[in-house]
C-alpha cells in the first residue's frame, strides 16, 4: 500500500508532526509506504510528488510550518476528479491523507463524494471546523497573540495610548477571544457579536478613566454593527473567499477621533502561523497522524479525524465541512463583564 500525503491552505504549526506521527506508524505498524504531494493540491494536479521515507521526517515535530509546502490551490479548477484520479493511478497511490482547513476539507468531501479514496486531517488555528472540539495550531496562535498583546500593552502604557490589536479570525472569534483574556484586554470584538463603535469607545473611556492604557482586541472578521460588509481589500482567494485584513486601522483612528486618546493599531497577522509549534499542538498532530494512517489502511474514506473530549475519533467529513464552529454568545458575554 503507498499513500499519498499533502499540506493545503495556510501553513500552521504542528503540520510536520501530522505528517512524521503518520509516516512513523504507517512504517512500523502498517508496513505501508508514502508519498510527499508537494505544495497541497497543486502538487497532486501537477503530478509533483516525491516519495517520503521514515528518515525524511526524523525530528521534524518540532519545526513549524510543512516540510511538503502548501498553497491555496483549488483542484477542481486543475481538472478536478479526474485528474486527481489519473495522478493518483500513475503513483500507484492507494489513499490519500488530506490535512487542511475548511477549504482543503471542502475540496476533500467533494473528491470523496467523486470515489476518490481520502481521509482529512483538521488544521487551522482559527479552530473554527465544527465536528473536533480542538484542531492543532490553535494553541500556538493563542499563545503568540497573548505574548504579543503583553509586548504592545508596554509601549501603549509608556505613552498612555490605546491599542487596537488585530488577529486572525476570518469567520470566527477565537483567537481573539482566548487570547484577549489571557491578555487582560479592554474588548474583544469578534464576528459573532455586533458591537457600535460608541461601545467600542465607552469601553476605552471607562480604561482611560481608571488610567489603564486600554487595549482591544479585534479578530479580522469582525463588522461594527452598522455595517454590511466585512472589510475585505485585496479581493478574493482561489476558493473565492475575501482575503481579509484592515479592520484595526480602521478603527483605529474612529477611536481616536471619538475619545481624544491618542490610538495605533498593529496587525499581528502571520506572526501567528509562524514559529514552533506548542506542546500541545504537538501531541494533538502527532495523535491526528497517528490516527488518520489507521483510518486510511482500514479504508474509512470521506472521513476525517476528529479530538472529542480526549479521545480521537473518526467523523464524516460532510459534518465537519457544513457548519462553522463559532463561539457561543455566553462565551463572549463571560468575557465581557471584564470589559472597559
Amino acid at each position: 500500500m503507498s499513500i499519498g500525503i499533502l499540506t493545503s491552505g495556510g501553513d500552521c504549526p504542528g503540520l510536520n508532526a501530522v505528517i512524521r506521527g503518520a509516516v512513523i506508524k504507517g512504517d512500523r505498524i502498517h508496513q505501508v509506504s508514502f508519498l510527499g504531494i508537494r505544495d497541497g493540491w497543486r502538487g497532486l494536479v501537477e503530478d509533483d510528488i516525491v516519495p517520503l521515507p521514515r528518515h525524511d521526517v526524523r525530528g521534524i515535530s518540532r519545526a513549524g510550518g510543512t516540510i511538503l509546502g502548501t498553497s491555496r490551490t483549488n483542484p477542481f479548477e486543475h481538472g478536478g476528479i479526474e485528474r486527481v484520479r489519473e495522478v493518483m493511478a500513475a503513483r500507484g497511490m492507494t489513499g490519500l491523507i488530506a490535512i487542511g482547513g475548511e477549504g482543503t476539507l471542502t475540496a476533500a468531501r467533494r473528491l470523496a463524494d467523486g470515489g476518490i479514496p481520502v481521509v482529512g486531517v483538521p488544521k487551522t488555528i482559527d479552530n473554527d471546523l465544527s465536528a473536533t472540539d480542538y484542531t492543532f495550531g490553535f494553541d500556538t496562535a493563542v499563545s503568540i497573540a497573548t505574548e504579543s498583546i503583553d509586548r504592545l500593552r508596554t509601549t501603549a502604557e509608556s505613552h498612555h495610548r490605546c491599542m487596537v490589536v488585530e488577529v486572525m479570525g476570518r469567520h470566527v472569534g477565537w483567537i481573539a477571544l482566548h487570547a484577549g483574556i489571557a491578555a487582560g484586554a479592554h474588548a474583544i470584538l469578534i464576528p459573532e457579536v455586533e458591537v457600535s463603535i460608541e461601545q467600542i469607545c465607552g469601553w476605552v473611556e471607562n480604561a482611560r478613566d481608571r488610567r489603564r492604557a486600554p487595549v482591544i482586541v479585534v479578530a479580522e472578521g469582525f463588522v461594527p454593527s452598522g455595517e454590511e460588509h466585512l472589510h475585505a481589500p485585496r479581493g478574493l482567494d482561489a476558493f473565492g473567499r475575501p482575503r481579509l485584513g484592515g479592520i484595526g486601522e480602521r478603527l483605529a483612528p474612529q477611536i481616536e477621533a471619538i475619545t481624544g486618546i491618542e490610538t495605533r493599531a498593529a496587525t499581528l497577522g502571520h506572526l501567528q502561523r509562524g514559529g514552533v509549534p506548542s506542546a500541545y499542538d504537538r501531541v494533538l498532530a502527532t495523535r491526528f497522524g497517528t490516527a488518520a494512517v489507521d483510518a486510511v489502511v482500514e479504508k474509512r474514506w470521506g472521513t476525517m479525524v476528529s479530538l472529542i473530549g480526549t479521545d480521537i475519533e473518526l467523523v464524516d467529513l460532510h459534518s465537519a465541512t457544513t457548519v462553522l464552529k463559532t463561539v457561543p454568545l455566553e462565551r463572549w458575554d463571560e468575557a465581557a463583564i471584564l470589559f472597559g
